[in-house]
């Protein structure tokens, strides 16, 4: 099919849920995606850091297939390898306890917020059920991540909320004492905030947020939906914190590409969810946790190094071009974003660039790059090249 075929066909059947850029994408090898047509595009989205490895990765393609081919779908009733071995290595990786799967970012924080409340109830009995998260944070699109989202723009139309939040300033900790009281179960915070601009919070701040946590048994929650997997240059971002959380969601990259996530708990936590508390239908799924095992093996201590120093090079080169639109980066590993100069607009410049080749995102006011963590140097200097051209006239 042509790209104008397929924009009708969407127009025509498609909800209008998504503000979608005038692009179709058909293929792709590592960093670089196609068009129906053949047009190039340099990919700094990754699916929103979701296609880790990029496209066309063979080992990827190759365990997807071998287990398609074994079984794609049994429930959680019964016992598969696939899932078990990724636990294994996730838990062994991070020095968490145990994992439960899911499927998608905004169900992993519904479980992690679910278990910091059953653990609450289990403890101290019914009242103590408050969760705090951050101002300018994002924690997902049902309807008690919504609410555990902070921010105003997000709180509309779906009205009445679920009760049982509130709300702190970032890198703030005056601002969190005064929300704090004795109904409070749990924080939740996204040590880099991702839709909110790409902001790293300060080590000060998340290493006194996980005492206060401990010292008033209060447990520590950390959203690593969109910084887990290798995108922030570890593993996950919490091991460059030096902490250790009581429960920790994933999902984009841990599949490379598939629709999976979950979350991993520490010891304490560990057996707060029983049979009955919680479930899924497709959480674990044989295929998506093959494809998991395929990242896991590739994201060696090795590869993750070269995360953070592609990170830095792409940071260096975007400031060398000394644009008027745009001004410092921020971010860790290739979770990156760049301040957008007054008198611009970023969704204005997203769409420039994609136009002329290179696939790009927002995120708060600025810009957000999250490559694939294969990206090439050679498709790193193609996408800088692009922005020069295009923006710096």
């Amino acid at each position: 099919m042509t790209s104008q075929e397929i924009f009708d066909l969407n127009d025509q059947y498609v909800m209008g849920t998504y503000g979608r850029f005038p692009v179709v994408i058909d293929h792709g090898e590592g960093a670089t995606l196609y068009n129906p047509e053949g047009k190039k595009y340099i990919d700094f989205t990754s699916g929103i850091g979701v296609s880790a490895l990029g496209y066309g990765y063979e080992p990827w393609v190759e365990a997807i297939t071998a287990q398609a081919k074994k079984v794609g779908h049994t429930s959680n009733l019964f016992h598969l390898e696939p899932p078990v071995k990724l636990a294994e290595i996730l838990c062994k990786r991070t020095g968490m306890d145990k994992v439960f799967y899911a499927n998608g970012g905004s169900e992993a924080n519904e479980g992690v917020m679910k278990l910091a409340r059953k653990y609450s109830f289990d403890k101290y009995g019914k009242g103590r059920h408050t969760i705090i998260t951050l101002k300018n944070s994002f924690h997902g699109r049902t309807m008690a991540s919504l609410t555990a989202t902070g921010q105003d723009s997000f709180h509309n139309f779906f009205f009445p909320f679920v009760d049982g939040y509130r709300y702190a300033n970032a890198n703030d900790l005056s601002s969190l004492e005064a929300v704090m009281g004795d109904d409070v179960c749990a924080i939740m915070m996204e040590l880099i905030q991702g839709e909110g601009g790409i902001l790293p919070l300060d080590q000060d701040y998340v290493s006194a947020v996980a005492a206060l946590c401990k010292e008033k048994d209060v447990l520590l929650l950390i959203d690593e939906v969109q910084s887990g997997v290798g995108r922030s240059g570890s593993l996950f971002a919490f091991q460059q914190y030096d902490i250790q959380p009581d429960v920790v969601s994933f999902a984009k990259g841990i599949a490379g590409g598939l629709p999976m996530s979950g979350f991993m708990s520490n010891a304490k936590c560990a057996k707060v969810l029983v049979p009955g508390t919680h479930g899924t239908t497709f959480g674990g799924n044989p295929i998506c946790a093959a494809a998991g095992l395929v990242v896991q093996e590739t994201l060696s201590d090795a590869f993750l190094e070269e995360v953070k120093a592609k990170g830095a090079y792409l940071c260096k080169a975007v400031e060398g071009l000394n644009l008027p639109c745009f001004g410092k980066t921020r971010g860790m590993g290739l979770m990156l974003g760049i301040d957008v100069a007054e008198g611009y607009v970023n969704k204005e410049l997203a769409k420039k660039l994609i136009d002329n080749g290179l696939l790009i995102l927002t995120a708060g006011s600025g810009m957000r790059m999250l490559p694939p963590l294969m990206v090439s140097y050679e498709e790193i200097d193609a996408a800088i090249a692009i922005m020069k051209d295009v923006l710096g006239g």
